[in-house]
């Protein structure tokens, strides 16, 4: 029985490795909506599978905290991206 708390201590560190798992365009954009968000305003990189990029001009603290509940739920860390769209000319 010696052997049994090291491997349950593996197996519990293990657990917490898994590798972050891509979501599809759909399932993001199912996300964005339910936060209050534009499709396509949320986008997983595939090459940094673990950031969940929210880019809007100026997100809400509901659909910042939204994001960042659902991200933390999947494993993801949240990167909100601040971004000034330039006004269209008054013509």
């Amino acid at each position: 029985m010696k052997w049994f708390a090291p491997v349950l201590a593996i197996l519990a560190l293990s657990a917490c490795a898994t590798p972050a798992r891509l979501h599809s365009e759909d399932e993001l954009n199912i996300v964005a909506k339910g936060c209050g968000l534009a499709l396509g305003e949320l986008v997983q990189d595939e090459s940094e599978k673990k950031l969940l990029l929210l880019i809007r001009s100026r997100p809400t603290f509901e659909q910042r905290l939204c994001v960042a509940k659902w991200a933390r739920r999947n494993g993801l860390k949240t990167v909100f991206l601040a971004i000034d769209f330039p006004q269209e000319p008054a013509t």
